[in-house]
């Protein structure tokens, strides 16, 4: 025999599942502290810059 369901109740926690996982991808998204976050684009800057610095034009590339 089947197992009976209650569709408003199997809404209702698909509806929770569907905000949790994006209320998660908010906290990931915007959780982070203003100043790490200004501390990460600092890094990824200097890394970028010495990577460029590091690049042998030739005559071509000018």
């Amino acid at each position: 025999m089947a197992e009976i369901v209650n569709l408003r109740r199997a809404r209702k926690a698909k509806t929770r599942r569907e905000k949790e996982t994006e209320a998660e991808a908010n906290r990931a998204k915007f959780g982070t502290p203003a100043a790490v976050r200004k501390l990460n684009e600092a890094r990824e800057e200097l890394a970028a810059k010495r990577i460029d610095a590091h690049r042998i034009e030739t005559e071509n590339e000018k």
